[in-house]
Parts: C-alpha cells; sequence; structure tokens
C-alpha cells in the first residue's frame, strides 16, 4: 500500500507561509519526538530559508528518552536549537520564549544600537498535522486559542496568537508533502496519527509496528501481551494470533479476526501501551570540512 495525504489546503498554507516569511524572526518546528526525522517536512527548509530555527521535540513523554536525547544532539550539531517538551502537561515548554529570544538577539541590538525599540519577537510555527502544535500553542498562550482534536487536518488558516508580551506566534495549518519517496516514512507517520486513519492500512501499519518492536523492544510486547520470551522464533502471523487470542479478538470457529488486532496494536503503540518507542535513530551529522 502506498501511503499519500495531501489536501488541497495544504499546498496553499505552503504559499501562504513562503509570502510571510519576510515579517518573521524565527521558525519554530515542531517534530513528533517518536519520529523526529519522519515527521520532519523537507518542505519546511524551502519555507524558512536561511531564519534562527528551534526545533521542539513534542510527545518526548510517548518517546524513549535515551533516543531523544541523542535527536537533540543531532539537531545541535546541525545548527538548530533545540528542546523537548510534553505539550499536554507542559514540561519544557517554559523554556520556549527564552529560546526564541535568544535566537532573536543581535536583531534586538540593531534596533537598540538604532535607538530602536524592539518590538516582540515573530515565530512561525510549523508541523505536520497531529504533531501537537494547536496544544502547544494554546498551552503557552495559557487559553485556548487553537482548535484541538485528536485527528489531523484540524486547523485549516492561519492565525497570530500573542504569547506575552515578548513573543507573537503564526499558527499555521499542519502540512505534509506531496510524496514520500520512501514509504517507511509512511508508516511511521501513520503509525503515529500524522495520516487519517481513512486512508491508511492497519494490518499493515501494524505489521510495521511489530516488526519493530521485536527487533528494538521485544520486552515492550513480552510484558504487554504475556508472550513467549522466544519472539524470534514466531513469524509474523503467529505473533498475530497470540497477540490476538490474549485480546479476545476471535471470530467464530475460534479464528484470529486479523483487523480486529492489528487496530488494537496501532491504538495500543499510540497510548503509550507498549511503553516509549521511538522509531528511528539519527544519523551522524556529516563534520564541517
Amino acid at each position: 500500500m502506498t501511503i499519500q495525504w495531501y489536501p488541497g489546503h495544504m499546498a496553499k498554507a505552503k504559499r501562504e507561509m513562503i509570502e510571510k516569511i519576510k515579517q518573521i524572526d524565527v521558525v519554530i518546528e515542531l517534530v513528533d519526538a517518536r519520529i523526529p526525522e519522519s515527521s520532519r517536512n523537507p518542505l519546511v527548509d524551502e519555507i524558512a530559508g536561511q531564519k534562527p530555527r528551534l526545533v521542539i521535540l513534542n510527545k518526548s513523554d510517548l518517546a524513549d528518552p535515551k533516543q531523544t536525547e541523542r535527536w537533540q544532539a543531532y539537531f545541535q550539531k546541525q545548527g538548530f536549537s533545540t528542546i523537548a517538551v510534553n505539550s499536554q502537561t507542559g514540561s519544557g515548554t517554559d523554556k520556549i520564549a527564552m529560546s526564541v529570544s535568544q535566537l532573536t538577539a543581535e536583531r534586538r541590538q540593531r534596533l537598540e544600537n538604532k535607538g530602536v525599540n524592539p518590538r516582540a519577537d515573530r515565530a512561525l510555527i510549523l508541523g505536520i498535522p497531529n504533531v501537537g502544535k494547536s496544544t502547544l500553542i494554546n498551552r503557552l498562550a495559557n487559553k485556548r486559542i487553537a482548535k484541538i482534536g485528536d485527528r489531523p487536518g484540524i486547523t485549516k488558516t492561519q492565525q497570530w496568537i500573542k504569547i506575552g508580551s515578548t513573543l507573537q506566534l503564526l499558527d499555521t495549518p499542519g502540512i505534509l508533502w506531496p510524496k514520500f519517496e520512501d514509504q517507511t516514512v509512511g508508516l511511521r507517520l501513520a503509525a503515529t496519527g500524522a495520516i487519517k486513519d481513512e486512508v491508511i492500512d492497519y494490518e499493515e501499519i501494524a505489521t510495521y509496528i511489530l516488526r519493530f518492536m521485536v527487533q528494538h523492544y521485544p520486552e515492550a510486547l513480552i510484558n504487554r501481551y504475556g508472550l513467549s520470551e522466544n519472539l524470534d522464533t514466531l513469524d509474523i502471523v503467529e505473533l498475530y494470533d497470540a497477540i490476538g487470542k490474549k485480546r479476545g479478538c476471535l471470530m467464530s470457529g475460534g479464528y484470529i479476526d486479523y483487523d480486529k488486532t492489528a487496530e488494537i496494536i496501532v491504538r495500543e503503540f499510540r497510548s503509550q501501551k507498549l511503553g516509549r518507542v521511538t522509531l528511528e535513530a539519527p544519523n551522524p551529522v556529516p563534520e564541517a570540512q
């Protein structure tokens, strides 16, 4: 199955962001800490240009903390500021305004040297659908401004949001990109809920999750589903059978309901019932020549 989802409003949002980038001091790129690279839209580099950038790893409470540390070091080596946050609880979000202020210190100093009182920093906040952007904005603003939902594609228009007296955020619709060159990226996005469930195949996504977990987090599967410790000896069908029986996903005749089993696996992965899992590790950043 080829996973793609690029509604028309996303193409429009990209055009509007490029038009407004001259008004922006800092670009805040929000990514999912479970898939920090796969949840980065390659169009962001085109939109952001040379603007200073803050990369925020959201949903860090769902991700493997050791991998989150590795990803932060990776982004810092690329020259980006970075913070790990949980926008649901607010953990780490108090560092955002200060990080933006540090990135705009030069701009403010130039204005002060000219005798001009600096205005509030203007930040463009970007992120793929369902990465938690609206929840983060509401947390920063300390009130419900942006619409929130557990499905992607809630935000459809841009709006300026005042965060205290020193920061203004330009909220934007979550945008994916027209074509995933690597279908593994599509699987990771679907696994974490960035793509509407109506266009995905639960069994394909669950199979990807299971194979990854067997390789990298076998103990989590064993503990959650009471499985044999010899997961390497089970093929994928046997793994589905074992989980389906444990979860009571049976049809008449005692056959396993694979569709229901697959949906349970995906939903339990998303809700952290399989533990704190990161689906990709950072590649080394090439050393500067």
